[in-house]
């Protein structure tokens, strides 16, 4: 197996892992309770910040950014940042189906984006993959009437978009030699940097339970931040984003386990899509590599 092959699949790998995380974190920021969006915000990327620092600092990493990379550092974190507060404001505004639904639009958007940004042209078995999974996330989420609230929806519309134009940020930042720890340490302090003023002059009291399920909320976008970063520097996002559908199949396991949410018909069809378009592209990568 070659070194492309290898690079490929560690950036799978990782995406799979990045899906789990953030399929906590979900979870997680849907027991916490009635806690603002924008207290929700600083929160899971507090957290995430304290683990970049000690990263940092086991590495013995210098808080440095590699010279030309400080307008793409500057956009991942904006887009980064803009898509998490619109996403978390969906979820607090629309049906929890809904906000997902517009949220699972970022890979579609990271391909999109990685054409004008990286130069990275997707062929028509990428564009026909990221749609069919697209296709069977719409059965696992089946969005409501609740969509029709516009500015909510297209708030979170956006959010989709700002995570998509994020992870195409962290390719460019990946290919120009920018170390996972510094692009998550700048992401998570520019956000909490953002969010600090709203806690500080409309802060909610929280019980010792919803503290815990931030901080365990904070831990999982930080595994996800991690991975997702690493992912998008051994892959372009045409031949592995496809992969993030996976995090819908992890929320619905951790909701049968600890929500007691049993799937729904129309959820086992989309799951069936998803891992299938997945092993497909796969094989697909593996044949090309080969030939």
């Amino acid at each position: 197996m070659n070194i492309l092959q290898n690079n490929k699949t560690k950036g799978i790998l990782c995406i799979l892992l990045a899906a789990f995380g953030f399929s906590l974190m979900t979870f997680f920021v849907r027991i916490s309770g009635d806690i603002p969006t924008m207290q929700k915000a600083f929160f899971r990327n507090f957290v995430a910040m304290i683990v970049a620092t000690v990263v940092l600092i086991k590495e013995k990493t210098p808080l440095k950014i590699v010279k030309g990379n400080r307008l793409d550092i500057f956009f991942r974190c904006l887009f980064g940042t803009s898509g998490l507060i619109g996403n978390f404001y969906a979820i607090d505004r629309l049906g929890i189906a809904d906000a997902n639904m517009l949220n699972k639009l970022s890979p579609f958007f990271a391909i999109l984006l990685s054409i004008p940004l990286l130069k990275e042209v997707p062929n028509k078995i990428d564009i026909g993959a990221t749609i069919v999974a697209f296709i069977g996330a719409l059965f696992i989420i089946r969005p409501t009437g609740l969509v029709s609230e516009v500015v909510p929806a297209l708030i979170g519309l956006y959010g989709g978009f700002g995570a998509g134009a994020a992870y195409v940020f962290v390719r460019r930042l990946g290919k120009k030699g920018e170390k996972t720890p510094i692009i998550v340490f700048c992401f998570s302090c520019f956000s909490c940097i953002v969010t600090l003023p709203y806690l500080l002059f409309a802060y909610h009291p929280m019980t010792a339970y919803q503290w815990t399920c931030l901080i365990l909320a904070g831990v999982g976008a930080s595994l996800g931040q991690f991975a997702i970063t690493t992912a998008y520097k051994f892959a372009p996002a045409k031949e592995i984003s496809v992969f993030d559908y996976t995090q819908v199949i992890f929320a619905a396991i951790l909701g049968l386990l600890f929500l007691g949410e049993m799937p729904l018909p129309l959820s086992i069809v989309g799951y069936i899509i998803i891992i299938g378009v997945a092993v497909f592209r796969w094989r697909m990568n593996l044949k090309s590599d080969t030939n």
